[in-house]
């Protein structure tokens, strides 16, 4: 399903597919490049950081992120999309090949859901040796309504071969990643795929979507990181062997080059802490008067419910209980608050999410060579002035 070049691409290569399944990807198990001591940020990475961006964490005061705040990351281009001519494939392992329209997708049965989605790679300029790639801090979050038909009830009404064990899914978006021409696949198995929450998306908080979140149709998958839900949506083929293309590989947890590494899929348990008081322009520090203040922020997790926050505001060396307030939705975070009578002086304010299964944020993060689910506690520094 791609191609392997032996050079960067040019910058006219074709949309060529070239699906030789003997030639090796030999360059995806190639960790991405590790910043050396003391490297700043160079202008690839701002680059990127320029065309991508994340939630103000600000806006974790609303329980649904305004569409133009949600985080955005877009591996290649925005595909240029005519919804008229557009279509979407169901071929493979299939009793009946489907081709349809966005208008009979949305004449199906229409579910919505309410969706914390989280990218793979949140937190991981706060890794050091730095991965080299986009460069999210704490951001790469956001929390919408999706609505969609559910994509179970496609999959069967095409007939399932017994034989099927995966299902492929792909989307417009065509680059080149590390010598690799491709467009974006992701892979699901067929048990997950089959989930009742798995839906075929075209609105979000209640707009069709925009193309910078797929227009005219995207794979939600709730619970699992965001690389997994394909956007711009063109085909779904159904095959009797796992997956194993480029972003599949590449979603991996590696230490060293060469090992295969542990695939992510779920959401790893998270608190972050909406920054209280006012910040310094450059460097984000608050400034809070002394007195009597509300702490609040969001937790959520991709395994189960959040059922614990704690919270600390003198660097992690002491933690309390947050209160919890009810889940925006079974598939989204959860608001949290905490009474804080904040003294003057400097403070660090940091939180910690447990979840039902007993997942937790680790006090210290393994590292890993692709910057990926780094979940070790955010620290806000606060000075808290004297109050007048």
């Amino acid at each position: 399903m791609a191609s392997h070049w032996t050079k960067p691409a040019p910058t006219g290569y074709t949309d060529s597919m070239d699906s030789d399944p003997a030639r090796p990807l030999d360059t995806i198990s190639e960790p991405s490049r590790v910043a050396v001591d003391d490297e700043g940020i160079g202008p690839d990475e701002l680059g990127l950081a320029a065309r991508n961006h994340g939630m103000p964490l600000e806006a974790m005061r609303w329980d649904v992120t305004p569409i133009g705040l949600h985080y955005l990351l877009t591996h290649y281009d925005i595909p240029s999309v005519d919804d008229t001519s557009w279509r979407l494939d169901v071929s493979g392992l299939v009793d009946v090949g489907l081709s349809l329209t966005l208008d009979e997708l949305r004449d199906r049965q229409s579910v919505t859901h309410t969706v914390t989605m989280e990218c793979a790679g949140n937190g991981r300029a706060r890794l050091l040796p730095r991965p080299v790639s986009q460069p999210w801090v704490h951001e790469a979050v956001g929390t919408m309504r999706w609505t969609g038909t559910p994509l179970a009830a496609l999959l069967r009404e095409a007939g399932l071969d017994p034989k099927a064990t995966d299902v492929v899914f792909t989307g417009l978006d065509h680059g080149v990643e590390r010598g690799v021409e491709q467009r974006y696949q992701r892979g699901l198995s067929l048990d997950d795929a089959l989930r009742d929450e798995v839906l075929l998306a075209y609105e979000c908080n209640g707009a069709p979507l925009p193309p910078q979140h797929g227009f005219p149709l995207r794979l939600l998958v709730p619970g699992w990181y965001g690389m997994t839900s394909v956007k711009w949506l063109s085909s779904i083929e159904v095959v009797d062997e796992p997956f194993d293309g480029y972003q599949m590989q590449a979603y991996r947890l590696r230490q060293v080059s060469g090992e295969p590494g542990l695939a992510l899929s779920r959401i790893d348990p998270r608190a972050l802490v909406v920054p209280p008081g006012s910040p310094d322009f450059m460097s984000r520090r608050r400034f809070l008067p002394a007195g009597s203040v509300v702490l609040e922020g969001r937790a959520w997790s991709g395994w189960g419910e959040v059922t614990r926050v704690e919270v600390s505001t003198d660097g992690a060396g002491s933690w309390r209980d947050a209160e919890l307030e009810p889940a925006v939705g079974p598939y989204a975070w959860r608001r949290w608050t905490l009474d804080w009578d904040a003294a003057p002086g400097e403070h660090v304010v940091a939180a910690r999410a447990t979840d039902a299964t007993g997942r937790s944020q680790p006090a210290d993060q393994p590292w890993n060579r692709g910057g990926f689910a780094n979940t070790s506690a955010q620290r806000v520094e606060v000075l808290v002035l004297p109050a007048t």
